[in-house]
């Protein structure tokens, strides 16, 4: 399949350019055409900002019935996570498939062309496995297919309540045991058309130290990515010194995870030795800012990180929202309240972290960029709204990080097909109905 789509701007990584046309022949770009001031004849009209699409690196699909409840009363992540865990209990294959085609359709929605999903809830409640053992994996597969993006499932061993202790019984749907059955299990799973295999730690406190290598062992002979959620909370970092007398870095340093292909999922609270660990194996850093605010995790070192070598990309985690400009600005505002100074990245930066870092986190290297060769996966965002009229063409980059929103979304594109159009989803014609109905079904 052949088209052009035109451009009114195109990002192109470094500036804003004005009239740009993208050929496209069977998913990829194969030219980036710019100085073209109107459509050509038979081309795709895209009036805005045009970026490549966004990378959303970091999910936990089913959170999002989450919204809303948790807001409730007062507590901490502890407390949130007994919440998190009902929910988790009622999902089944069936209702896990339709919660997260809705949520998948609404980050299509918000210009997310790609999603890391975590995914630790493997087996029937109380542990008993599908008769396909990756039945929950599978319906998140083609949960993602149905709303038209890419998927980086990222199986996870999750096999201990805490540094050794027996899953408790809201758990055991998660655990497959050991390291090695998780692997026998993960191995089952295979990349497909938009659909890539990774790998996941859940957490030092939830795969013994003993069995941490198998993991990554796993990831490397596939060069798979591997992700792990690493350091968001202080009582981690204590119950680790405890039980190794080291931190969850060093930990996962000396067990072989780290490494370019491993992305630390929030990485809040580090020493500096744990930066340098993580910056000087090249371990990318995944921040997570809606979700690290909402549940008062606190403010991660990002720029001591990226300074260190480590890559940001970013992720929506627990969706209090899906919104991956909120959460490129978030993590540049955070930091402003944090050090009390501005200007920490660039709205290009910021662009890169949720665009080309983030697809190479999820193992989607050949995204990300409005280049030759690329995948044709693109969003454009109105220039025309409440939010974002005013300023010069040439500042529409810092118009769309620093004041665009999701709403404000008006084309997504993935693989030279259009699955949002003028703001509507193309291939679920009522995204809202299909978010109330599948959380409702998880209430009944």
């Amino acid at each position: 399949m052949r088209l052009t789509y035109w451009c009114e701007h195109a990002w192109l990584g470094t500036h804003v350019e004005p009239g740009v046309a993208l050929d496209v022949t069977d998913g990829r770009i194969t030219a980036v055409r710019p100085g073209v001031d109107t459509p050509p004849q038979g081309a795709v009209p895209l009036r805005g900002l045009t970026v490549p699409g966004l990378a959303n690196a970091h999910s936990h699909a089913f959170h999002r019935a989450l919204r809303g409840t948790v807001q409730v009363g007062s507590g901490t992540f502890w407390t949130w996570r007994e919440v998190m865990y009902q929910v988790a209990s009622r999902l089944t294959p069936d209702t896990y498939f339709a919660l997260a085609r809705a949520v998948y359709a609404e980050m299509a929605l918000a210009g997310i062309t790609a999603v890391g999903e975590f995914h630790y809830l493997h087996h029937a409640p109380g542990g008993t496995p599908y008769a396909d053992p990756n039945a929950m994996g599978e319906a998140l597969i083609a949960a993602a297919g149905e709303a038209g993006i890419r998927i980086t499932l990222l199986d996870t061993a999750y096999l201990s309540s805490g540094f050794g202790a027996a899953p408790e019984p809201h758990q055991l749907r998660f655990s497959d045991g050991t390291a090695e059955a998780w692997a026998v299990r993960a191995s089952l799973l295979k990349d497909r058309d938009g659909v890539r295999i990774g790998a996941a730690v859940h957490s030092v406190r939830a795969v013994p130290a003993d069995q941490l290598s198998t993991v990554a062992q796993w990831a490397a002979d596939r060069q798979a990515p591997l992700h792990v959620h690493l350091s968001e909370q202080t009582a981690e970092n204590d119950a680790c010194l405890a039980a190794h007398g080291c931190t969850p870095t060093r930990l996962l340093a000396d067990h072989g995870v780290l490494g370019p292909r491993t992305t630390g999922v929030h990485n809040t609270h580090l020493t500096d030795e744990d930066i340098a660990l993580l910056g000087g194996t090249g371990t990318g850093t995944c921040m997570c800012p809606t979700t690290e605010r909402d549940l008062a995790d606190g403010i991660g070192p990002a720029v001591a990180l990226q300074r260190a070598g480590s890559p940001l990309s970013l992720g929506s985690d627990s969706h209090a929202v899906i919104d991956l400009l909120e959460e490129a600005r978030a993590m540049e505002l955070d930091e402003r309240l944090r050090s009390r100074t501005r200007g920490h990245w660039t709205a290009a930066a910021l662009l890169r972290a949720a665009t080309a870092d983030g697809h190479a986190a999820l193992g989607w290297p050949d995204a990300g960029r409005l280049e030759t060769g690329a995948l044709a996966d693109f969003t454009t965002i109105a220039l025309d709204t409440v939010r974002t009229a005013g300023p010069v063409p040439r500042l529409a980059a810092e118009t769309a990080v620093f004041a665009a929103s999701a709403a404000d979304v008006r084309h997504t594109v993935v693989g030279g097909r259009h699955v949002v159009r003028d703001g509507a989803h193309c291939l679920i014609p009522d995204v809202p109905r299909a978010l109330k109905d599948s959380i409702a079904a998880l209430h009944r």
